[in-house]
């Protein structure tokens, strides 16, 4: 059972990320803008972060293992049709749904096991494998996308249907069956509920992507922007009238809960920051391939390897939040080693780096997860992975974004390669900033636990 979820997380990571080494691929052949070639990876994040909240309460409501096959199945063909497109709208169409179905599909995965395995070491890690096989997914694919691109670009849509079909057919047999809670005679699903929070999420994530687009006007982001906050605030009207309510407004009132979601977003958006940076550096500064720049990263990877090995050890002996702290901290110093990044750096020079950040995510993503979803009720569970997976895209997003308009400030219009490195510098601040802001929020946490 174990292995079909991890095989699912590890899809998710590697389809995303081998989409990105294949951008410039698809652009030129189906004559996309540079517009309309950003939102082949925004339509993804938009519809897993809008939907994700809605997509952990309704494998809550209408059960694990059916949402999980449901929705891993609508993965598989709309990953498919995303590989025939011939037009971009096609393109971005198919990666909404693809990001819509993933956000009904990565909550009732973790919700399975977190629920087939009690609170405890055997719990913690099975989630720490299940969280070093997303990040593996998420490394190797740049990889692998470099390969097949090379091939055709088409082949990054079509081998992930290849590997979501075997994951079908075994998850059949063995993802355990589970019944869904049965509502009192007259109870509703709350349809208000749903709706406002799908709402809130939809625009506050648009509202996100819109703010690292170039030339994009700032009324339509505000309008946004205020829209997400005004259905937040009547969803929160909504749940705390509603007899069954959505989201029970009690779960977000847990201190660790909050601490955790609060630093998976500042982790995921310091993180895909800085590979941004760094992607971008590499091939349109430096002139590598894709391949290259993914060999390069490669080193990330060696978080897969540390995840379920090193990790439990450490939360065992140290406590789940020391190792949170812990890798924010080498988060901090893995990301300030570059900021002198120069335009004669050698391989050796970034290493440092790559493998600190790597450790750095074996230490602080698993563990998360299970801060995240530790201490909730079994039949809340697909709801806390919603949240986190929520906080996850979201602070991804809104690092993308802050760190592009950080970018194109301080590139400004000179178009040498010293500005554009000065850019580059300046946008490196920003994964630093959000990371010691994570420690702090984890410290505040460790010290309160400390004096109770």
């Amino acid at each position: 059972m174990l292995l079909v979820l991890c095989g699912a997380i590890f899809l998710e990571g590697i389809d995303v990320a081998m989409l990105n080494v294949a951008l410039p691929s698809i652009r030129a052949d189906l004559g996309m803008s540079t517009g309309s070639l950003s939102w082949v990876l925004s339509a993804y994040v938009l519809g897993y972060g809008g939907f994700m909240l809605l997509g952990g309460r309704t494998a809550d409501l209408l059960g694990r293992r059916r949402m999980f096959l449901l929705w891993l199945t609508v993965f598989v063909l709309f990953s498919g049709l995303g590989g025939l497109a011939t037009e971009g709208w096609m393109l971005i169409l198919a990666r909404f749904v693809t990001g819509l179905s993933a956000a009904f599909m990565t909550p009732a995965g973790l919700a399975v096991i977190t629920t087939a395995f009690a609170e405890g070491p055997r719990r913690n890690r099975a989630l720490l494998v299940y969280a070093g096989t997303a990040a593996a997914g998420f490394s190797l694919g740049l990889v692998a996308g470099g390969l097949l691109t090379a091939v055709s670009w088409r082949w990054v849509f079509f081998a992930p249907v290849l590997l979501a079909g075997a994951l079908l057919i075994a998850a059949l047999p063995l993802i355990p069956r589970d019944e869904a809670p049965t509502r009192r005679s007259g109870e509703r699903f709350d349809l208000a509920g749903a709706a406002t929070a799908t709402g809130a999420m939809l625009l506050l994530v648009y509202a996100v992507v819109r703010l690292g687009e170039p030339g994009a006007e700032a009324l339509w982001t505000v309008a946004s922007l205020a829209g997400g906050l005004a259905l937040l605030a009547a969803f929160a009207a909504i749940e705390r009238r509603s007899a069954a309510p959505l989201v029970r407004l009690g779960l977000l009132r847990s201190g660790p809960l909050l601490r955790a979601n609060l630093g998976a977003l500042l982790f995921a958006g310091s993180f895909f920051g800085f590979q941004f940076v760094v992607t971008l550096y590499l091939q349109d500064l430096r002139g590598w391939s894709s391949l290259q720049t993914g060999l390069a990263l490669l080193a990330v990877g060696v978080d897969a390897v540390l995840a379920p090995t090193l990790t439990p050890r450490l939360v065992e002996r140290f406590g789940n939040a020391r190792v949170i702290l812990g890798g924010f901290c080498l988060a901090a110093v893995s990301y300030a080693l570059f900021l002198p990044v120069g335009l004669d750096w050698t391989y050796p020079m970034m290493f440092p780096t790559m493998i600190l950040t790597g450790l750095a995510f074996a230490l602080a993503y698993g563990p998360l997860t299970i801060a995240a979803t530790d201490g909730v009720a079994e039949e809340e569970q697909g709801l806390a992975g919603g949240l986190l997976n929520t906080s996850f895209q979201f602070g991804a997003a809104l690092g993308l974004s802050v760190v592009t308009t950080v970018n194109l400030a301080a590139t400004g219009t000179d178009g040498t390669a010293q500005a554009g490195l000065d850019g580059f510098r300046a946008a490196l601040v920003v994964p630093v900033a959000a990371v010691v802001l994570g420690a702090l929020v984890t410290a505040t946490g460790l010290r309160r636990r400390t004096r109770g």
